[in-house]
């Protein structure tokens, strides 16, 4: 198989193999692919759960009950404020 991989890529894999890191690209590639099998079948194994959390969403936005984009903004950024401030202790 022949695979033709974007120029960012490339100097991705070769920086990580001039780390010392890795010996060779396959070194790299092989973890990459095996996290993205994994991330797969969990989204797989959890379609279900996934689906009963959107679906009250969608309907909660349906009836005008969203939040603006700001909003979300502001909330995700204390959320991660305080994630940051319990790494920290």
């Amino acid at each position: 198989m022949s695979i033709t991989l974007r120029p960012e890529h490339e100097k991705a894999i070769a920086q990580a193999i001039e780390s010392g890191a890795y010996g060779k690209s396959a070194q790299v590639i092989e973890p990459a692919l095996e996290f993205l099998h994994s991330e797969d079948e969990w989204l797989v194994d959890n379609k279900g759960a996934i689906n009963e959390k959107i679906e009250p969403a969608m309907t909660q936005l349906d009836r005008g009950e969203g939040v603006s984009g700001e909003g979300l903004r502001d909330r995700l950024e204390k959320r991660k404020d305080a994630w940051l401030t319990e790494q920290k202790r």
